[in-house]
């Protein structure tokens, strides 16, 4: 299909190589402009449903406790929903070798 639209653009190379570029660029502007807004309706991109299974608690999100309370981290996941089992203040990854 492509050699046939390559034989088919007028005015030698350059020519062709201006043809080209012309009917990529209307390809995807159609694209753009016609395609894409007509798909993104049934496209399930913007179907983000956020539960809370325990029905209670602060809708924003925002935990209540004190902010310098570490209390959580290194908690049992089991019976803490929210605890993350590594420090999320400090960076422990030792640096990069010069050799990688």
């Amino acid at each position: 299909m492509y050699a046939w639209i390559w034989r088919r653009l007028p005015f030698g190379l350059v020519g062709k190589l201006i043809g080209s570029v012309l009917l990529v660029s209307a390809s995807v502007a159609l694209l753009w402009y016609l395609v894409f807004p007509w798909a993104e309706p049934l496209l399930p991109f913007d179907d983000v449903q956020v539960t809370q299974e325990d029905g209670g608690g602060d809708p924003s999100g925002v935990d209540s406790g004190e902010s310098g309370d570490d209390s959580s981290v290194g908690g049992d996941p089991a019976t803490d929903d929210h605890s993350v089992p590594y420090d999320t203040e400090e960076n422990n990854t030792p640096p990069p070798s010069p050799d990688r």
